[in-house]
């Protein structure tokens, strides 16, 4: 059994903020859309974790059975600190509460049943534990949000490899636009896109996300969910 999840700060001060939902942009990176043979589109395209997806990247990963192909999918992610609303791209940054990396894992082979069938895919992409995700660094510690290195390993291979320069939609203006239909609450979490290398996640495999030089963790522990 894992720990609920709880944000926590790298540096170990204290965080008040409870667990929210986790609102995500897909195909945020061109050479991800060229890898996924996707079609980019006129604006961000949204979809929502619920809180449940969300789990410690220092924990094990458990994955379902029996449902196919899961994912890794490396991404920043994004803190929110203060209510936005509707709000100008001004507003942002001072509602960022930290900065981290998380992995929006993806049960493929389900994500493209329910596409070719023109269905939503929530289930492909927010069952619970679809979000694990570090502890935040403080914003300050990082001098520009849209150049900042992602990385993984996937047993000692160089897997995913970007920069956050290279997103379609950059973190303010994004967030803006997701205000603009969802509220953002205190301790909500903003995925922000992954560059190309996505790849299937296999037990056994070792992992090594990587945050520029502010964060780096090791995931050695990858299990099936039991069944109850």
């Amino acid at each position: 059994m894992t720990k609920p999840y709880a944000h926590q700060f790298l540096d170990g001060s204290p965080c008040d903020l409870p667990a929210g939902k986790v609102v995500c942009v897909g195909l945020n990176y061109a050479a991800h859309i060229k890898e996924m043979a996707s079609q980019s589109s006129a604006e961000p395209m949204l979809f929502i974790k619920p809180k449940s997806a969300l789990t410690s990247l220092t924990e094990p990963l458990v994955i379902p059975q029996g449902l196919g192909s899961v994912h890794f999918e490396t991404e920043m992610a994004i803190l929110i600190g203060k209510q936005l609303s509707q709000c100008s791209e001004q507003a942002v940054l001072p509602a960022i509460a930290g900065a981290g990396v998380a992995l929006d894992l993806t049960l493929r082979d389900l994500q493209k049943q329910l596409r070719d069938a023109g269905h939503p895919w929530e289930k492909a992409k927010g069952w619970d534990g679809a979000c694990p995700i570090s502890a935040f660094v403080s914003p300050d510690k990082i001098s520009n949000l849209q150049n900042v290195d992602l990385k993984l390993e996937q047993n000692g291979v160089s897997k995913q490899d970007g920069n956050t320069a290279q997103m379609l939609s950059p973190v303010i203006p994004l967030i803006a636009y997701m205000s603009r239909f969802f509220t953002l609450e205190p301790g909500d979490v903003i995925l922000t896109g992954t560059p190309e290398g996505v790849g299937p996640l296999e037990l056994g495999d070792q992992l090594v996300v990587k945050l520029g030089e502010l964060l780096s963790v090791s995931v050695a522990d990858i299990r099936f969910r039991e069944s109850s």
